[in-house]
């Protein structure tokens, strides 16, 4: 019987491939089908083998995997993306979220853990650690008071908009486990604007544009866009 979910592992440490690798493959559902050590390495087995989750670390030589992330989901926008990494400064978060990436995690996580958020992504779910949750609101607010109240975070290309009512916003998302990223679209929902033009305000996709609104659906358990930005206002999300 086929394994459901195809997951590629991306990580420069050999050791730490193959120590994924074997914990992985022990779930009944997950297929580890690949193993890249690069960036560059992963976008040529997203085209050959195309996985259903890509485990990727951030720093490694060559690409790294931010950018590996950004081109995968501009190309395969289906292809859901996890950050793992030992890492925790909140800029990584912000690179990983701007670049389309539908988890993050530290590499301390427990296998079951981690298997379980692989399960998750793999439903449509976003998957932020409460911790880093809280570190990347904490951010936003120290760097909104700052700069006066209107600052911004520039990653990669895509500004990220700060202020104190912002972080508030952020705050009141929580409550529907609403990611930074899924927070932006809906704003943008809320503006009228179409897959299209958030794509393009975003410098995602709009297949990736599409999939973020499936997911807002969901966590706000609203049916279209009107009723998803009335829920929107009504709890001050926007």
């Amino acid at each position: 019987m086929m394994k459901k979910i195809k997951l590629l592992l991306v990580d420069d440490q050999q050791l730490i491939r193959e120590s994924l690798h074997i914990l992985l493959d022990m779930d009944t559902e997950i297929e580890v089908i690949g193993v890249a050590e690069n960036g560059q390495i992963a976008i040529e087995l997203c085209e050959k083998l195309s996985p259903t989750i890509v485990l990727m670390d951030i720093h490694m030589p060559q690409m790294d995997g931010v950018e590996a992330t950004r081109q995968i989901k501009l190309r395969w926008p289906n292809i859901h993306v996890i950050i793992l990494t030992t890492f925790q400064e909140i800029q990584y978060v912000v690179e990983a979220l701007s670049a389309g990436a539908e988890g993050y995690l530290l590499k301390a996580i427990h296998p079951k853990d981690l298997a379980a958020g692989i399960h998750w992504v793999s439903q449509g779910g976003t998957l932020i650690p409460q911790d880093i949750a809280k570190l990347l609101v904490s951010q936003l607010k120290m760097a909104g008071i700052a700069s006066g109240s209107h600052g911004s975070f520039v990653a990669s290309g895509t500004e990220v908009q700060i202020s104190e009512s912002r972080t508030n916003k952020l705050s009141k998302g929580e409550a529907y486990d609403l990611s930074v990223r899924e927070l932006q679209v809906l704003h943008y929902v809320s503006e009228g604007l179409n897959n299209r033009e958030i794509a393009e305000k975003l410098f995602l996709s709009e297949g990736t544009i599409k999939n973020y609104i499936s997911i807002i659906y969901s966590k706000l358990n609203v049916h279209d866009r009107i009723k998803a930005s009335k829920k929107a206002l009504d709890e001050g999300m926007i």
